[in-house]
């Protein structure tokens, strides 16, 4: 399949994207120097880029075609993690506390090299918005993005995206109908209890020894 050949044409190019990015990991609504890194890309492939959606969000854009109107979005994350990089490769995290653990510098790559072989080539007819959403660990940068006009300015059909799973295969991928990861949640457990003295234990109520525990 062409396609193949040529994304495999851009490896070694995608492999040194990857590695820069991978050297400055930024967390949650910080990630001023990789939207910056994504941007210019972008616009070295000659698409439209938009900034500042959710502070560091980027959404580039290739019209093709008669179907301008029927447009999709790809996307990808961009925020790193507060993990400290002990992996001593040579493109290891410059940014202390700082790694991409969960493989967002991956799936930049992924999107970014899927933007410039789609900008290269006239193979489909309609609107690829490509999303580069800050903030997907924890704080909740989609919504942000969402509620900041996303897709008013931006509408799509549907949205496609992918994660790196290291279990699978090399060279395969896996798609489900309906939800396939889980999302995380947030909530507050109020614990009471009434203080003592080592003396006079008796007196203590310890909430987690008592006998009626609720799991």
């Amino acid at each position: 399949m062409a396609v193949n050949d040529r994304m495999g044409a851009m490896l070694m190019e995608m492999t040194k994207w990857r590695r820069e990015l991978h050297t400055f990991p930024e967390t949650a609504f910080t990630e001023k120097e990789t939207s910056d890194f994504v941007a210019e890309k972008l616009h070295s492939f000659g698409l439209d880029v938009d900034r500042g959606l959710a502070g560091t969000g980027v959404v580039a854009t290739i019209r093709r075609g008669r179907g301008k109107s029927q447009a999709i979005g790809l996307r990808s994350d961009m925020d790193a993690l507060d993990i400290t990089e002990a992996t001593g490769l040579p493109y290891a995290s410059r940014n202390e506390g700082k790694m991409h653990a969960c493989g967002h510098d991956g799936h930049m790559t992924m999107l970014l090299g899927a933007a410039k072989y789609l900008a290269e080539n006239d193979t489909f007819d309609g609107t690829v918005h490509f999303i580069f959403q800050p903030a997907e660990e924890n704080e909740g940068g989609g919504g942000r993005m969402v509620r900041e006009g996303l897709f008013e300015r931006f509408p799509v059909r549907s949205v496609f995206a992918m994660h790196n799973f290291p279990v699978l295969p090399e060279g395969t991928f896996a798609i489900c109908k309906g939800p396939m990861m889980a999302a995380y949640d947030v909530f507050a457990i109020e614990i009471k209890g009434r203080g003592g003295h080592a003396a006079t234990p008796q007196y203590v109520k310890d909430p987690i020894s008592s006998r009626r525990r609720i799991w």
